[in-house]
């Protein structure tokens, strides 16, 4: 019925503009005759004006076609933009010239059956006319708009006077489904400001968006710079950061060149465009031949970075991809999103623990992977803190039952994720992933497997990470728990850390411990501000910071290498090779087995057991 509506009104919106483009001949005609003789309609000679009226109906006719195949009855005039003039302009000059060729053909031998200027002023009258008509749908569209200014309206500052900037501008104040009204843009281009686009002016450069968010009682920022570097981002968003205004931005510049810039297209600013920091650029092309045709397995592939490799392993067309993780809720997602995004992909997702020997025989002699990325480990520094046996079973245990188990099937290679709070480890955590890449080291030697461990730091995002929290205790008024003013970590996106971890795999011979580098360390309590901020809070005023100490095992900062290991660079300069630690590899194995059978009688003392097989490992006093 609601069809049957809309297609009744859309018939009776084209009759009307039949009928009004028809009468718009009539006028036209009557107005270019009446102009060349000087307004006056009794001077209009009878025979020019006979000829005007047995060629009307005609020219209605030819009117009516012309506009028709030039879409003039099937455009949305409300949206009518440079393309629809276009098609107006077109379609009266085409309609003013066949108008002249009918004249000249019907009277043929007359050189002027109507005045030389009567083609001409007919042409320009018509194309005002229908120009009038058509868009006035705009101009009534926009009255619409400023009447909704009864219901409130949000008061947005643009930043970009370019192509994106006037896209976004022209939408707002064309939806009627926006609540919202620009009332200013900024742009440090000086030959714009003063300038208008679309109703909106240019008030100045970014040295005043504070002053102006006063002024002009911005409640929302929209930054429309989709082509700025990360640099020149952060540069903007540390000025609007300090506004308390809502903060949005255009995501980049391929929205831009696909036409996609829009509303609907906005993103939330968050504390990654705040660091400011150029994004890490691997050309995975040229290396991920190694994964193509191969089965690949991933451990712990429902987490954040088992996920995130296993979207990009699935990219390159492997032989088969295998998910192996014992959290199934976050598997089962990873599931549904590949198949979705590769449903040519051979995917086979696996419920189970590396801790399990048998059932991991299982899996080795059932779908013999190639190539093992090892990311499933327990990670939290603080609960593993509360429960060291659980960090040694899992994270020792398991790993050295898969390495043992890549071994026996005899898997090509195995890339294991390790942590910087491996070095000098004064947590359990820490100290278990240094065990666990003493064991890559071990086996790497008694092995035709190539075991290889990557090092790095924080991942934005990451499940459990200090942003969601911090997220999270804003969204609750706060406070906002800071465990020391002087503590830093590195980050990296998880994108880009699983690039890397990808692109060490590549560069693999076997033995080494690649290092990522994870650029400049970030303050904690600077991330922590910048969150506030960008909710649109103040720090200390509408949301307080609490410093609660350094929790069990945790360290003011975390270090990339130990001093013994060295660099060595590879062709990444991001990647760098820690000179392996020499070891005496049979007490290892035998200080492992011991450590297998006591960890199992859940004893008390594991941190002195630990610290016998990582003598860098310092766990600090309660």
């Amino acid at each position: 019925m609601k069809q049957l509506i809309q297609d009744r009104q859309l018939f009776m919106r084209r009759i009307f503009l039949m009928c009004y483009d028809m009468l718009a001949v009539f006028v036209a005609s009557m107005f270019a005759l009446i102009i060349r003789f000087d307004l006056n309609f009794y001077n209009v000679p009878t025979e020019y004006l006979n000829e005007v009226w047995r060629t009307l109906p005609y020219m209605m006719v030819i009117t009516l076609i012309i506009f028709w195949a030039l879409r003039l009855y099937s455009s949305l005039w409300s949206y009518a933009g440079a393309l629809e003039m276009m098609y107006v302009v077109s379609a009266c000059i085409l309609d003013a010239i066949v108008v002249a060729a009918l004249i000249l053909v019907r009277n043929w031998g007359d050189m002027f059956p109507v005045p030389r200027s009567f083609y001409i002023l007919y042409g320009l009258f018509l194309l005002v006319l229908i120009m009038g008509c058509r868009y006035s749908y705009r101009g009534l569209r926009a009255i619409r708009n400023m009447r909704r200014d009864g219901t409130y309206r949000r008061n947005v500052l643009v930043i970009g006077a370019g192509e994106a900037g006037n896209q976004l501008i022209k939408e707002i104040n064309n939806s009627r489904y926006v609540k919202k009204k620009v009332v200013g843009v900024i742009d440090d281009d000086k030959t714009k400001i003063g300038n208008y686009i679309h109703g909106a002016k240019v008030i100045g450069d970014r040295s005043c968006i504070r002053d102006k968010v006063l002024e002009l009682h911005v409640h929302e920022i929209i930054i429309a710079m989709p082509s700025a570097s990360p640099k020149q981002m952060k540069g903007i968003l540390d000025i609007c950061k300090e506004t308390g205004c809502e903060l949005k931005r255009l995501p980049g510049i391929y929205q831009l060149v696909n036409g996609e810039v829009g509303i609907s297209k906005l993103k939330d600013v968050d504390v990654n465009d705040l660091l400011g920091r150029e994004p890490v650029m691997v050309n995975l092309e040229s290396i991920m031949g190694y994964v193509s045709g191969k089965v690949i397995m991933v451990t712990g592939g429902g987490g954040s970075i088992g996920s995130e490799l296993c979207r990009q392993i699935a990219g390159h067309k492997p032989k088969q991809l295998i998910i192996l993780d014992i959290y199934e809720n976050t598997t089962y997602d990873i599931q549904n999103e590949l198949k979705v995004k590769f449903p040519d992909l051979d995917l086979v997702v696996l419920i189970g623990s590396v801790r399990n020997t048998n059932r991991m025989n299982w899996i080795f002699e059932t779908y013999h992977p190639e190539i093992i990325y090892h990311a499933a480990a327990h990670k939290h520094v603080p609960l593993m803190e509360e429960s060291p046996n659980e960090a040694i079973k899992n994270n020792v245990l398991g790993t050295w039952k898969i390495v043992q188990a890549a071994d026996r099937y005899h898997v090509k290679r195995f890339v294991m994720i390790s942590t910087d709070k491996a070095v000098n480890p004064t947590n359990i955590m820490g100290a278990s992933k240094r065990i666990c890449e003493m064991i890559i080291q071990t086996y790497n030697k008694r092995s035709e497997t190539e075991y290889v461990a990557v090092r790095f730091g924080n991942v934005l995002g990451s499940n459990g990470s200090v942003i969601p929290l911090f997220k999270k205790q804003i969204e609750r008024g706060g406070p906002v728990t800071v465990t020391d003013p002087n503590i830093v970590r590195y980050f990296m996106t998880i994108p880009e850390a699983v690039s890397l971890v990808l692109q060490a795999g590549a560069y693999a011979k076997g033995g080494e411990i690649f290092v990522l580098d994870m650029g400049e360390p970030v303050k904690i309590l600077d991330l922590a501000k910048n969150l506030i901020l960008l909710s649109g809070h103040k720090p200390d005023e509408d949301i307080q910071i609490v410093f609660t100490g350094l929790r069990p095992g945790e360290k003011l900062y975390e270090e990339m290498l130990m001093d013994e290991e060295g660099l060595q660079d590879t062709e990444n300069n991001l990647i760098h090779i820690g000179k392996p630690i020499e070891l005496d590899e049979e007490k290892f194995l035998d200080q492992l087995e011991k450590l297998k059978e006591y960890v199992v009688t859940e004893p008390s003392d594991i941190r002195e057991w630990v610290k016998e097989i990582v003598p860098t490992y310092q766990p600090k006093e309660e």
